[in-house]
């Protein structure tokens, strides 16, 4: 299914193209703070169609996900995650449109060492 999405001012905009329509919930803190929902897709399903210049990438503990953020309004959208280094991982909360169809699994990011091989 494909979706448009972006940041709250408008300034990142994307499309993507999400089948199954899957999302893990994460409880580790950067994901709980956030409320972010994954939904990994491959980087062929996804198209920036605005923004780029807007977004800073935050990174923290091994610095291998690109944690990126509209530097406008300061929600994070999409993101390249650790765990899939070629993929992007969109936050379902931020698509427009009806995403009550997604499943959603929780994921465990709290032990994330732990528990990655599971989301592979």
């Amino acid at each position: 299914m494909r979706f448009s999405g972006g940041c709250h001012c408008g300034k990142v905009r994307y499309e993507v193209e999400i089948d199954p329509l899957e999302a893990l919930s994460c409880n580790c803190t950067i994901c709980a703070m956030k409320g972010y929902l994954h939904a990994i897709v491959d980087r062929d399903r996804f198209k920036l169609i605005s923004g780029s210049e807007e977004l800073n990438a935050y990174r923290f503990g091994t610095r291998a996900a690109r944690h990126l953020f509209c530097r406008t309004c300061g929600i994070h959208s999409f993101y390249i995650p650790r765990s899939h280094p070629d993929s992007v991982d969109v936050n379902v909360n931020c698509l427009a449109g009806d995403t009550s169809g997604f499943k959603i699994t929780k994921f465990d990011g709290a032990h994330w060492e732990e528990n990655v091989e599971s989301i592979r």
